[in-house]
């Protein structure tokens, strides 16, 4: 036999349902309880001053000078007795023999109760059982003019009436709690549908496994997934992204100006827009933004993120090779030129002659060790450099490398990232048969990288912006990812604490001069 779970519905329903009954049951217990401290703080001042006043009736005073008091009191005392409502009214004299009760058969009799404290001049007012059963009593004593005691007065009430006048009342307010239990209940009932259709009808376990299913693909999916809610906070930063973002722990609930790049903040501050390149630290993003809205109403924004980093490199790598294959057409067409004038020479039998035209034209395009002279000390520079090299003289560009360079320890991976992007700018910057110039100084206290090249320059208006993503001094037609090497170039610097100045280059063009200071010089 199967057991089906309560629904979340129905519980929600019941535990209101049991709230307000245990709440209604509450408040009637501690209404009865204030009604019956009422009725009985009433009667106690009504018995009080009952027996205040046949204490003090000039008749009964003087009856106790009598020869038989009872016949005097005894008629005055039932009448008050049936004037005031109360169970009984007795006299009693100085040794607590009863002048007064409502059983006749009584009078004469010693009381029932202790007369001591009324007799000894206080007033006593509390609950007692006597010949009549238990009763809420006043005493009082009864004084002469003179004011001795000459015995005392006694009124009461018996329990049982005040719980008969306790239960008068209660139909009355078992209709209101009623009434008031009956609200609640319907008011849980509108509750219940309210929070259900807010939930969608889902029950709390379908609930859970939605959650666990979003979290899991929004984490595993391989793009980077960042929502900012519309207060600018993080509602969810997944796997992908924080990777990409370099955050070590999940940053959810904080503001999003104080995790994310101002390019990244910009982009959630505007319009949506589709793949637009922005940097994240030192990583090349491409991002995309969508407003996202629940029944029509924005609520926040949502960014995608794809690593470009890689893809940037061998875009311009692919730039490049484009340069290169017009350049090896142009060589191929030139060799064919040169294959014709030695195979003439041969025919001619001018052996001589053709060896020299060999010599003259087939050392053009050689590399030389004076390249990377001054860099022996870091292999991962003069690799670097031989690789610029070729590119640039494939590109018909001469890079050469300033005599004042040397480098006495390892320049670093971040050197070797300003000097990559460095040249690369001013390979692009200059025209065939340019020249570019790198000087590469390195030490303890830091690394110095400086490239001159006799380009077109750049202007001082455009030197301000000029390491911002996205702005370029070249053409851009054509090329892709321009406007990104200069703005890797500053977040290293910027990281390490360095500096960077553009000049006029000596050779006609701009000079980039970076400085990055050693870690621990910071």
């Amino acid at each position: 036999m199967f057991r089906r779970s309560v629904s979340f519905g129905a519980l929600l329903l019941a535990l209101q349902v049991v709230i307000v009954l245990m709440t209604t049951c509450a408040a009637g217990l501690l209404a009865a309880k204030l009604q019956s401290d009422r009725i009985r703080d009433s009667y106690k001042d009504r018995m009080l001053s009952v027996a205040e006043s046949v204490a003090r009736l000039p008749a009964v005073i003087e009856a106790f000078g009598t020869v038989d008091p009872s016949a005097s009191i005894q008629p005055l005392a039932e009448v008050i007795r049936k004037a005031s409502n109360v169970t009984y009214v007795v006299v009693a004299d100085g040794n607590g023999v009863r002048y007064a009760h409502p059983d006749p058969k009584r009078i004469g009799e010693h009381v029932s109760t202790d007369p001591s404290t009324a007799l000894s001049g206080e007033v006593f007012v509390g609950t007692e059982t006597g010949t009549l059963g238990t009763s809420l009593r006043a005493k009082v004593p009864i004084r002469t003019p003179e004011g001795r005691i000459i015995g005392m007065a006694s009124v009461g009430i018996l329990e049982s009436q005040l719980s008969e006048d306790l239960a008068e009342d209660l139909p009355e307010l078992i209709g209101w709690l009623a009434a008031a239990a009956l609200v609640g209940v319907l008011g849980a009932a509108l509750v219940t549908q309210h929070v259900r259709r807010r939930m969608f009808r889902l029950e709390p376990a379908e609930i859970a496994q939605l959650l666990e299913t979003r979290d899991a693909m929004l984490h595993g999916i391989r793009e980077g997934v960042v929502a900012v809610d519309d207060q600018e906070r993080l509602a969810l930063v997944n796997d992908e992204a924080m990777r990409l973002l370099g955050l070590a722990e999940d940053p959810s609930g904080q503001p999003a100006a104080e995790v994310l790049d101002d390019g990244l903040l910009a982009l959630a501050r505007g319009d949506d827009v589709a793949d637009r390149l922005v940097l994240a630290g030192e990583r090349v993003l491409v991002a995309n933004r969508m407003t996202a809205k629940t029944h029509d109403r924005a609520v926040g924004v949502v960014l995608t993120l794809r690593d470009r980093t890689e893809l940037h490199d061998a875009l311009r790598e692919l730039d490049g090779q484009r340069t290169v294959t017009e350049v090896l057409r142009a060589q191929a067409h030139e060799f064919s030129n040169h294959l014709h004038v030695i195979g003439g020479l041969l025919e001619l039998d001018r052996g001589p002659d053709a060896v020299a035209y060999i010599e003259r034209v087939g050392g053009a395009g050689s590399l030389t060790a004076d390249i990377i002279d001054g860099a022996n000390a870091d292999p991962a520079l003069a690799a670097l450099l031989l690789a610029k090299s070729s590119t640039a003289h494939e590109r018909g560009v001469e890079l050469r490398l300033d005599p004042g360079s040397s480098v006495d320890i390892r320049a670093g991976d971040d050197a070797l990232t300003v000097l990559g992007n460095l040249v690369d700018n001013a390979v692009d910057a200059v025209e065939t048969g340019g020249t570019v110039r790198v000087l590469v100084r390195s030490s303890a206290s830091g690394v110095r990288v400086v490239v001159d090249d006799d380009g077109p320059g750049v202007a001082e208006s455009q030197r301000g912006r000029i390491f911002d993503l996205g702005v370029s001094s070249k053409d851009a037609q054509g090329a892709h990812g321009r406007g990104i090497g200069l703005a890797l170039v500053s977040r290293v610097v910027t990281r390490r604490s360095g500096r960077v100045a553009i000049t006029d280059s000596e050779l006609g063009g701009a000079s980039f001069d970076v400085w990055l200071p050693e870690t621990g010089n910071r």
